[in-house]
């Protein structure tokens, strides 16, 4: 049968002699003709039994879905299995999970490193007992937070804070001794930094800051005194059993005896430095081993300036004194 396409649009078969029109058949020519030798064929493969044939087959050679196993990570072999080596028999093998074990505790342990300073560091048992305490710990991260856990600066209304230098809200000390900026701390700060609960210290009437008390530990304190910075090391001595920063330096920092040879000078709680002229010359100076300028204040420039001026004035005394004499002698 051959199906042709009219000019008009239509559809015609030859070999059957009828037209079959879109429109009342649903279907074209064609495609009823493709269908109707689709139904012929199904048939004459029905009536030889290849269609029951095919699918017993299929039926038989498909093969069996395994189970999902998931996939599961093989230890190491136990280390008290035997070697099949004659050679390693007699060696004992390697426990590899120990191993591990151990470079992972290197690993979590705490280092502290501090750069050393253009003085040493050296503090002494009237320093540790200039320590403050507290009865109650401080929660740190709630005062003068805000309620997204933020800390809120306040430049007009907050208080600046001497070891963060920040103008924050909440509670600050104050230092009955110098009453000044330096004796604000807020409650973290004093807390970390030296283990001190603000609202116990506010409730303290002769409390003292750490300025006043010779420990402070903030940047511009120890470069003042030739020592380089800290950095944050709170989290660091909790970890290693330290109440806080200034417990950690000055514990693990003292001087193996309670004498003068560490170059510093002891200032006990209530007293004020002060430089005196002495009045040993330069070989005794240096037989003692001691570093006047240690001792200087800023307060004591004046001082310090007069004592340099004598020592010149005796300089020239003592050469034109030599000059004498070897003119004498010649």
């Amino acid at each position: 049968m051959v199906v042709r396409r009219n000019r008009r649009g239509g559809d015609s078969e030859e070999g059957g002699g009828a037209a079959v029109e879109n429109g009342s058949a649903g279907v074209s020519g064609y495609e009823h003709f493709r269908d109707q030798k689709i139904r012929e064929n199904k048939e004459r493969l029905q009536k030889l039994g290849v269609l029951d044939l095919a699918k017993k087959l299929k039926t038989e050679t498909a093969a069996p879905k395994r189970p999902y196993r998931p996939k599961t990570h093989n230890p190491l072999p136990n280390p008290g299995s035997p070697r099949r080596s004659s050679r390693l028999k007699s060696v004992a093998p390697v426990d590899y999970v120990e191993k591990t074990k151990n470079e992972s505790s290197k690993r979590k342990s705490v280092e502290i490193f501090i750069k050393e300073g253009s003085k040493p560091e050296i503090y002494t048992e009237e320093h540790e007992k200039l320590l403050g305490d507290c009865v109650e710990s401080w929660e740190l991260g709630v005062d003068g937070y805000g309620e997204d856990r933020k800390r809120i600066y306040d430049p007009v209304n907050g208080e600046t804070c001497h070891q963060c230098r920040q103008k924050t809200l909440g509670h600050h000390t104050k230092c009955w001794k110098c009453d000044l900026v330096q004796g604000q701390f807020c409650g973290d700060c004093l807390y970390m930094r030296y283990g001190e609960n603000v609202i116990e210290a506010n409730e303290n009437p002769g409390w003292t800051c750490p300025v006043c008390r010779g420990i402070c530990n903030c940047s511009l304190c120890r470069q003042a005194k030739g020592w380089e910075p800290t950095g944050n090391l709170y989290r660091k001595v909790i970890k290693l059993g330290y109440k806080s920063v200034a417990h950690y330096l000055i514990q693990t920092h003292r001087s193996p005896t309670n004498s003068e040879t560490a170059g510093e000078e002891v200032v006990a709680e209530g007293s004020t430095p002060s430089v005196e002229p002495s009045s040993h010359d330069e070989s005794s100076g240096s037989g003692n081993g001691l570093d006047t300028s240690e001792h200087v204040d800023d307060n004591d420039v004046g001082n310090v300036d007069a004592v340099a001026a004598g020592d010149a004035v005796d300089g020239k005394a003592k050469k034109k004194l030599r000059r004498n004499t070897r003119l004498s002698k010649d």
